[in-house]
């Protein structure tokens, strides 16, 4: 009865390994740069599928694929930014954290420059208008009734 406990044990054991595992890609690297490489090749590129997640930590078959192609392309020399526009042209610009700048992404690189520059003017003017305010001499009726309401909260 234990013989079985145990095997029955080891048997569940390797299953689980044996699944976990397939989950797990090799890839052989001769060079450590060309991992460093791929890895961060695979870390900038978003997996179409998953939306916001890396096609280096995604599941997906397409990430599978795109993982396969990327270590294609660098087995075969090419740099990172070719490897990028091949990526690009084959899904689109999706894929890319951060998009290139071009004439159709000025406005997504340029907005928070702008808004930035936009809160400094704002902040600006509203300390020029405080000190501007604070500046004005009283005249002389307010300082009657400002030495009336003193007077009067002294006597009391």
């Amino acid at each position: 009865m234990a013989l079985r406990r145990t095997l029955l044990g080891l048997l569940l054991l390797l299953v689980a390994v044996v699944a976990v595992a397939g989950g797990i890609e090799l890839r052989q690297f001769d060079d450590p740069v060309m991992e460093k490489r791929y890895h961060d090749l695979t870390d900038s590129m978003r997996c179409p599928l998953c939306e916001n997640q890396a096609i280096n930590d995604s599941d997906s078959p397409i990430s599978a694929d795109m993982r396969d192609r990327v270590y294609q392309l660098l087995q075969e020399g090419q740099s990172d930014t070719e490897i990028i526009n091949h990526m690009v042209q084959r899904f689109g610009e999706y894929i890319l954290y951060n998009p290139r700048l071009e004439r159709r992404t000025y406005l997504l690189w340029g907005l928070p420059i702008a808004l930035v520059l936009l809160g400094i003017v704002v902040v600006v003017l509203v300390v020029r208008a405080r000190r501007h305010a604070s500046g004005k001499a009283l005249s002389a009726e307010e300082r009657q009734r400002i030495d009336a309401l003193i007077n009067r909260k002294g006597s009391s």
